[in-house]
């Protein structure tokens, strides 16, 4: 998997509404996404789309490494990291060279290894969509990473169809068993942590077009409007309606501001508000980087180990994925060699020993 399933991947380890995980940080975020994204726009007005890679049947752009980048960059913003900039080179070096990967496997692709490719496609995306709760949640997760679903949707096509083709040519094979005895050896991996569901009002201390931090004295109009929703909120008032009325969190108010979320995917201010709660227990104004929350808890939901059917499926494309990270090297060499790859990008180039990895590295995870 390269950066785009693997970002879908990360997606897919949050319980439900992960949108609600990048909440706290989601207005800092865009803004800072939409300046590399246009950023991008105006590097390639000003020098064009070069041809940075190239071979027997394709060619990969600037703008198709600068894509990866862009998601990546904000990725890391959305977990509050920083990639050193000693780093960037190598990493784009790896992200492209894994783009050539997957165009020399697309290469020797049949009818049946695409109609693969979608079915894997149209899976993920299943998957990302329930634990979304609804296609806007979805969109503004994606939105906040600088993408779109129909660019995850045809890079998902076209790493399922890489992928076919690899399990194809290798002949890789997962049984029930071997996925069963990964299972019952691995009991870490499968352990749904303890999740709460709430709901929250939710009001932002940034401006939603340009994402600059409000005045000292617009916000302390914010807090005291939040403060006098809750005095009404803890006089009996309806909670979801108050939310309806008055939260600014468009991905969640149309469903009473609802997301279930476990330990360590909010921020450390709203984590402790959420899991302190008894249920029907509506939190004080809760302060964090991107504004004013007012939390009630709906259900608490303890930890517990996922049941093997749940996970299986998932299991198995990992554990195929582990195998055919072995055995792909050799069979992706030969393949290069016969598309006769040339990076044309010096720089890139000269970082392409540091940074070759293999297809489908990643060990299997069942969360």
């Amino acid at each position: 998997m390269i950066f785009f399933a693997a970002l879908g991947a990360m997606l897919l380890t949050f319980p439900s509404a992960p949108a609600a995980t990048a909440n706290a940080s989601t207005n800092t975020a865009s803004a800072g996404t939409n300046t590399n994204v246009n950023l991008n726009a105006t590097m390639t007005a000003l020098f064009g789309n070069p041809t940075i890679a190239k071979g027997k049947g394709f060619e990969i752009k600037q703008a198709d490494l600068d894509e990866v980048m862009t998601g990546i960059k904000a990725a890391a913003v959305l977990r509050n990291q920083a990639i050193p900039p000693e780093q960037l080179k190598l990493i784009e070096s790896e992200m492209l060279n894994r783009l050539i990967q997957v165009e020399v496997l697309l290469q020797e692709a049949t009818d049946a290894d695409r109609a693969e490719g979608n079915k894997v496609a149209d899976l993920q995306i299943k998957t990302l969509l329930e634990r979304a709760g609804s296609r806007e949640a979805l969109d503004h997760q994606f939105m906040a990473l600088g993408l779109s679903m129909n660019q995850l949707r045809t890079r998902l096509v076209q790493e399922g169809t890489a992928q076919a083709v690899l399990v194809r040519e290798l002949k890789i094979t997962v049984t029930d068993a071997e996925a069963r005895q990964f299972y019952d050896d691995h009991p870490a991996e499968f352990e749904q942590p303890e999740m709460v569901r709430v709901a929250q009002l939710f009001m932002g201390i940034h401006d939603p077009a340009t994402g600059a931090e409000l005045s000292d004295a617009d916000k302390a109009a914010k807090k005291k409007q939040v403060e006098d929703i809750l005095k009404r909120a803890s006089a009996g008032e309806d909670f979801k309606k108050l939310v309806a009325q008055y939260s600014e969190d468009t991905v969640s108010k149309d469903k009473g501001g609802e997301y279930t979320v476990a330990r360590g995917q909010t921020p450390p201010e709203f984590e402790a508000a959420a899991f302190s709660l008894g249920t029907n227990q509506i939190s004080d104004v809760v302060i964090t980087a991107s504004g004013y929350h007012l939390i009630k808890v709906l259900e608490k939901i303890p930890a517990k180990k996922m049941d093997y059917a749940t996970v299986a499926d998932n299991l198995k494309e990992a554990l195929v994925q582990q195998k055919s990270a072995r055995q792909a090297p050799a069979y992706l060499a030969t393949l290069k060699k016969q598309a006769g790859v040339e990076i044309l990008d010096p720089d890139l180039k000269a970082s392409e020993e540091q940074a070759e990895p293999d297809l489908g590295a990643g060990a299997p995870a069942g969360k």
